[in-house]
C-alpha cells in the first residue's frame, strides 16, 4: 500500500471545481440537485426538532431504516410520505416549479 503524504492531495474546492468544469458531470450534479436538497432541508429540520431517525420514523409510523434511506438518497419517497415527515416537523410541505 502506497504511504500518501499531505501534498499528494488536492484540496476539496479545487477537485470540485475541476469535476464541475466537466459538461457531463455538471449536466449530473444539476439533475440530482433538487433530491440533495430536499434531503439536506429534511436532515437540518430533523435535527432543529432534536430528532433522532427512530423519533421521527415512530412518530410518523414507519421504521427507521426507513428514514435513513431516504436521508441517504436511497428511496423514492410517495408525497404522501412527505406530507408525514412535515406534519411531524410541524412545518408545511412546499412544492413548486420553476
Amino acid at each position: 500500500m502506497k504511504n500518501y503524504k499531505l501534498k499528494d492531495y488536492i484540496p476539496f474546492e479545487e477537485l470540485e471545481k475541476e469535476l464541475l468544469a466537466d459538461p457531463e458531470v455538471r449536466a449530473i450534479v444539476d439533475e440530482l440537485q433538487p433530491e440533495y436538497d430536499l434531503i439536506c432541508q429534511m436532515i437540518d429540520k430533523r435535527l432543529e426538532k432534536k430528532m433522532s431517525q427512530k423519533d421521527l420514523a415512530d412518530k410518523i409510523g414507519t421504521k427507521q431504516s426507513a428514514i435513513s434511506r431516504l436521508e441517504s438518497g436511497d428511496a423514492n419517497p410517495s408525497f404522501k410520505f412527505l406530507k408525514k415527515v412535515a406534519k411531524a416537523f410541524d412545518a408545511k410541505l412546499v412544492i413548486q416549479f420553476k
